[in-house]
C-alpha cells in the first residue's frame, strides 16, 4: 500500500494518529507532499514509515528543503507521480508539471482540502491534511496495487483519520512497457 499524507505544521511529531498512524506503520511506501514545518518532523516521518519520500512545502524550514526536493517523481504499481507541494498556476500548472515528468497522475498538498480529480487531462491527488484540516476533513490517502491480467495501476481511497472511507478512485499506469 502507498500512503500519501501532507500538510503536517508540526514543530517536534508527526502527529500520526488513529487511521492515519496504522496505515503509515502498514505501509510498503508514503509519500508526503509538503509543509512538515520543522526538521523533527521530517525526522520522525522517517522514523515510522518503512520506505519514505517527500518534497519540501512554503512553510517549510531551511533544514527540510536542504533534505528533500521541492519536486520529485515517484513510481508505485506501475504508475508514475509528480509529486509536489503545490503549483502557482493551480491545477493547470500541475497538470503541465505532470506532463513534464511524464507522470500518470500528481501528488500535490498545501489546501488542506483532501480531493481526487481526474477532470483535467491528468488525474490530481491531494491528500489534506490529517494534522491540520482547516474547515476540511482530516485525511490521507490509501492507494492498493491493482491485481490482474498485465494491467498496472492502483485503486485509490481517501480515509479520515477515524477510518471513514470519503471517496474512491483508480488511477491507471502506463501500459505500453
Amino acid at each position: 500500500m502507498l500512503v500519501v499524507v501532507s500538510d503536517t505544521h508540526a514543530r517536534e511529531e508527526s502527529k500520526l494518529q488513529g487511521r492515519t498512524a496504522e496505515a503509515v506503520r502498514e505501509a510498503d511506501l508514503v509519500v508526503h507532499a509538503g509543509d512538515f514545518y520543522r526538521e523533527p518532523v521530517l525526522n520522525a516521518f522517517r522514523s515510522a514509515a518503512a520506505e519514505f519520500r517527500a518534497v519540501y512545502g512554503n512553510n517549510d524550514d531551511a533544514a527540510i528543503r536542504d533534505r528533500v526536493p521541492e519536486v520529485r517523481t515517484v513510481e508505485y504499481a506501475g504508475v508514475r507521480f509528480a509529486v509536489t507541494h503545490r503549483h502557482r498556476s493551480g491545477d493547470t500548472g500541475l497538470v503541465m508539471l505532470g506532463r513534464g515528468r511524464d507522470a500518470d497522475a500528481v501528488i500535490c498538498g498545501h489546501s488542506h482540502r483532501p480531493r481526487f480529480d481526474d477532470s483535467g487531462g491528468l488525474p490530481i491527488l491531494n491528500p489534506g491534511s490529517h494534522a491540520q484540516p482547516r474547515g476540511n476533513r482530516a485525511a490521507h490517502a490509501e492507494l492498493i496495487p491493482v491485481e490482474g491480467d498485465g494491467e498496472t495501476g492502483v485503486d485509490g481511497k481517501l480515509v479520515t483519520t477515524e477510518g471513514e472511507t470519503f471517496e474512491t478512485f483508480g488511477i491507471e499506469g502506463d501500459d505500453a512497457e
